[in-house]
């Protein structure tokens, strides 16, 4: 059985080789199985001895191997032997005591070589002497249930971890600093307040009155709301930092897709030819134009296909269409608009639409006014050959999302479903305190929904949650983190 005592060991760094790994220990016993296997160069570094923060140098060693099997008649063997031991590996310990560590459990971390059978021996050494092999994200689940950061703060660290944008690094890295976990104390503590005012005064009605209470909690509700819709609105952004904007690139065949999308890549990603119909599958890559996050996806061209492969690519192209938060709709300026342009045209008019007129460089047949009397989009004028006309893509891009912003301030942004989930069944709640206020409800009635917003709000910073959602937050993580 896992036990919350148990002293856990992993390593930190990535499973490849690499010029150094780090195994990361932590709990009760961390310092005394390291110490176990580590002898230093200096006498009296012995990691029990050493203060909080303070690194030590030596070896990592098998003390269970006898001279006699390693050795035999070899007298060269002796660089390997170090009074009895065989070393495995010349290492820096680092130890931190408890409560100042990630854990709030005493950690050791070992810094050795990268090379995965080194550290795969250091491991084994490290459970052979009483650790186990720590589960996924079990380092930092303790420094949630030891209570170093909150459950909002965990998950941020995952995000920063795979964030593929400055953005989404920004935004993960002010959550771990506990940006949202204030928001949402702050919110929790004004509802708590009004809960236990309302049961001391049903309680006790001599010395609480409820006279004109209903008016200085609507007041306060009215702000609350406000706060929770706020935060419900970010998650669009928050959505698109940590994801990326979905972008389809979509276009007749030959009209320039792939060009397009090389040069927004700056290397040649899509085969490009002459050839109508080239591109037969969907193409997609996370790129990150001046900060803006993209996941990008280029099509095959829509026409209507006889050949059955090609086919095959024009319905993955609608499919991806659907699913887009936006389309980059590319129109070849140099030959005059058909039938295919004109299928596309009828099925993105509700979308997120920028239009690209491509091939700008050559004579345009197709006009600006032409493209927009039948599509009322913005466009942009651009040549993927000579790779000109798209700063004006890339200003009008940031116009369009981030609320026309994407210079990062102190705002707060919900990145994670479970999050705005939790905040629209806590407004949703706030509603019905609301109407039975309107309603001239009893005030009991006030703190039933009052506490159902109030654990919903807790829901997100982990303060009302379930064992089993917490274990499945943590299977998430990466090993050693």
């Amino acid at each position: 059985m896992i036990k919350l005592s148990d002293t856990i060991a992993a390593i930190a760094t990535g499973m490849n080789q690499g010029g150094i790994g780090v195994i990361r220990v932590s709990g009760e016993h961390a310092i005394q199985v390291t110490d176990s296997i580590f002898v230093p160069k200096k006498k009296g570094k012995e990691i029990r001895n050493l203060d909080s923060y303070t690194a030590a140098y030596g070896n990592i060693v098998d003390n269970k191997v006898k001279n006699e099997s390693l050795c035999g008649k070899d007298e060269d063997c002796n660089n390997e032997i170090q009074s009895g031991y065989h070393i495995i590996d010349e290492v820096i310990v680092l130890v931190m005591k408890a409560p100042h560590t990630y854990t709030k459990e005493d950690v050791v971390e070992i810094d050795c070589h990268g090379g995965m059978q080194v550290m795969k021996q250091i491991l084994h050494l490290l459970m052979k002497n009483g650790a186990r092999l720590a589960e996924p994200g079990e380092f930092t689940k303790r420094a949630f249930l030891n209570g170093r950061i909150d459950l909002s703060q965990a998950e941020s660290v995952m995000d920063l971890i795979s964030a593929k944008s400055d953005l989404a690094a920004k935004s993960a890295l002010s959550q771990l600093k506990g940006s949202l976990k204030e928001r949402i104390e702050n919110l929790r503590e004004q509802l708590i307040h009004n809960i236990a005012f309302i049961e001391s005064a049903l309680d006790d009605p001599e010395h609480y009155s409820l006279d004109g209470f209903d008016e200085i909690l609507d007041k306060l509700l009215t702000n609350v709301e406000k706060e929770i819709c706020h935060l419900i609105q970010t998650a669009e952004d928050g959505k698109m930092m940590k994801e990326g904007i979905h972008t389809v690139i979509l276009g007749k065949p030959n009209a320039g897709k792939s060009s397009v999308l090389n040069v927004l890549m700056g290397k040649e990603r899509a085969i490009v030819t002459d050839i109508a119909g080239t591109t037969r599958d969907t193409l997609e890559e996370f790129i990150s134009i001046n900060g803006i996050p993209l996941n990008i996806v280029d099509t095959a061209g829509i026409r209507n296909a006889k050949d059955v492969v090609e086919k095959i690519g024009v319905d993955k192209s609608l499919e991806a269409m659907q699913e887009a938060d936006l389309i980059l709709y590319i129109v070849d300026s140099s030959i005059p608009l058909d039938e295919n342009d004109f299928q596309i045209i009828r099925k993105i008019q509700e979308k997120q639409v920028i239009i690209l007129q491509n091939k700008s460089d050559l004579k345009n047949v197709v006009t600006r006014e032409e493209i927009l009397s039948h599509l009322d989009k913005p466009i942009i004028d651009i040549s993927a050959k000579e790779k000109t006309g798209f700063e004006d893509f890339y200003k009008l891009l940031n116009d369009m999302f981030f609320h026309g912003s994407l210079s990062y301030n102190d705002e707060v942004y919900i990145t994670n479903m479970r999050h705005k989930e939790a905040l629209e069944q806590a407004l949703s709640s706030i509603h019905l305190v609301r109407q039975s206020i309107a309603d001239g409800m009893p005030e009991d009635f006030y703190s039933i929904d009052l506490m159902a917003a109030y654990e919903r709000l807790g829901y997100i910073i982990g303060e009302s949650v379930e064992d089993d959602l917490v274990n499945t937050i943590f299977q998430k993580f990466c090993m050693g983190k």
